[in-house]
């Protein structure tokens, strides 16, 4: 699959790299290490090629100049562990060769200090590999190693050894040769020869990867059975909470949602002993996870979070925590459009809220999903208690808020004049608050209710107020009974048309008399003026 890839982008370092790796577990180190070279003709700084040239070079038992370019890798990035272990099993395998490495040292200009060593090295090699000369005895000193352990170290491979091994103690055998004069013998041993050399490599590699599992293994031991202090817990905690809320309010509901998955997988993995609280944080984290999936669109997967949340809450018996996740659930029906089952889950909260605040809240949110089932007169009731608990509190928001969820229930019911007082009244509240988009809205509505009231007053007037026999049928059985109830009505409400008629000539008879009388009484008073005036004179003549 390489191939085509390289043709079409010849000389790609990451596709030299990846063929390197493959041609590496096909135990083709000639070809990896060409590869390997190649990725970094170009770029000497590439990490995947110092890695993978090393890595093949330490296969090919040339530990030393692996070392050299683990070390390259580690300078290019040491956050690398893979280089740290590559520099680490390195060295303990030269230790493991020649001894002590205090005669090794690494500088600037490393990559020449070990060129005779490795020209040595593979002299060495190819002495024990070519060992077998003409006058050789088929009889050979093998190593003493225990059989387990060879077994292990060569895995397949043991069996093709055990039968070299005993092919050499057929003589008549060991003494034939192949058509081409090669003595069966010479083959046999090469082969056994080859078999230790892999034997005593993997042997130099295994106690460095059992270290490596071993510290690993004891690690995740410690871990485990590490203790938790309950302070660190209780600042993992809240810290973790602080940052989920957080992402939330920033706008980042996704990584708020990873975030609390991530806190709650660990969290249920510790015991009680180190978690007290452990059931109600898991209730809260599974709320985090349903807010952060509903702002993100996903309703039923945040509805069946909130569910989670519910049932853990009642489960333990918490009072707080099964009231939020009713508001909770019922904010998610009411955003999929279920009402009626907003409203129960709701209804179901109320004999918990604790404050004016929540219970405005409650009040109106019930209201507006009354209102959004066409049954405009529970809405106006809950409207009702909703402003009565934001006056309470003393919060203009939702004072606002509750009027003109009022006043909207007040149209619908066609009581179009208690709905333009409320519109008015919540236009006052937007101005307080400078609340310009609510201004705006209410004023629209305002326009509309009014047009609404005039063709209300229009049709009033419009309509006949005098009853005409036309209007009822008498054909019918109770057509007497009718007729008698209708000729009732109308003399009843002539009746009171005459009342009215009278009361009102009276009222104006009696204004009449009272104007005549405090005319009588100005002129009575004007008549004793002037006899007081006629006796003064008279008095004057007779002293004269």
């Amino acid at each position: 699959m390489m191939k085509p890839a390289l043709k079409l982008r010849a000389g790609d370092k990451h596709c030299l790299v990846a063929r390197s790796k493959c041609y590496l577990k096909l135990g083709d180190t000639e070809n990896s290490l060409k590869d390997a070279e190649a990725s970094l003709q170009n770029d000497k700084t590439f990490s995947k090629g110092l890695y993978q040239k090393a890595e093949t070079l330490y296969t090919m038992g040339d530990f030393e100049f692996a070392l050299v370019f683990y070390h390259r890798g580690y300078r290019l990035r040491p956050e690398l562990q893979k280089f740290r272990l590559g520099i680490e099993k390195s060295q303990e395998a030269i230790v493991n060769c020649i001894g002590s490495p205090s005669s090794i040292k690494l500088e600037n200009k490393e990559d020449l200090c070990f060129i005779s060593r490795q020209a040595e090295s593979k002299k060495a090699n190819q002495k024990l590999q070519n060992k077998v000369t003409k006058d050789q005895k088929w009889t050979r000193k093998q190593p003493v190693r225990n059989p387990k352990t060879e077994r292990q170290l060569l895995g397949e491979l043991y069996a093709d050894k055990a039968y070299l091994e005993k092919l050499l103690k057929d003589k008549d055998l060991m003494e034939s040769s192949t058509k081409q004069g090669i003595k069966v013998a010479d083959l046999v041993l090469s082969g056994i020869s080859y078999l230790d050399t892999r034997s005593e490599f993997w042997q130099q590699q295994k106690p460095i990867y059992a270290r490596v599992r071993e510290r690993k293994l004891r690690q995740q031991r410690w871990i485990r059975d590490k203790k938790r202090k309950p302070a660190e817990v209780g600042r993992y905690i809240v810290k973790s909470m602080e940052d989920i809320d957080m992402l939330l309010t920033g706008d980042s509901p996704e990584e708020s949602c990873k975030k609390a998955e991530r806190v709650l997988k660990r969290i249920q993995g510790w015991s009680d002993d180190e978690v007290p609280n452990k059931n109600e944080l898991i209730g809260n984290l599974h709320s985090c996870i349903g807010n952060a999936q509903l702002e993100m669109g996903q309703m039923e997967a945040a509805l069946q979070s909130h569910k989670m949340d519910l049932e853990f809450a009642r489960q333990n018996d918490l009072r707080d925590a099964v009231s939020r996740a009713l508001g909770n659930v019922g904010r998610v029906y009411a955003r999929i459009g279920k009402f009626q089952q907003a409203i129960d889950t709701w209804e179901e909260k109320i004999p918990m809220a604790k404050s004016s605040l929540e219970k405005t809240w409650l009040f109106h949110e019930i209201g507006r999903c009354y209102l959004e089932l066409n049954e405009a007169g529970a809405a106006q009731n809950y409207g009702r208690k909703s402003l009565q608990s934001a006056d309470e509190e003393g919060d203009a928001e939702w004072q606002l808020h509750a009027t003109v969820l009022v006043a909207q229930a007040q149209v619908k019911l066609k009581d179009y004049r208690s709905a333009i007082m409320n519109f008015e009244k919540a236009l006052e509240k937007a101005k307080l608050i400078h609340n310009e988009a609510a201004q705006k809205a209410i004023i629209i509505a305002l326009d509309d209710v009014s047009k609404s009231f005039i063709e209300e007053l229009n049709k009033r007037r419009e309509e006949p107020t005098v009853y005409s026999l036309k209007d009822y049928d008498f054909s019918s059985e109770n057509t007497k009974d009718d007729f008698e109830k209708f000729r009732e009505r109308e003399e009843s409400e002539q009746s009171a048309e005459n009342q009215d008629g009278e009361k009102q000539k009276e009222d104006a008879r009696n204004s009449k008399e009272e104007h005549g009388n405090s005319k009588e009484g100005g002129n009575e008073q004007e008549n004793k003026e002037k006899e007081s005036k006629g006796e003064e004179k008279r008095r004057g003549r007779k002293e004269e």
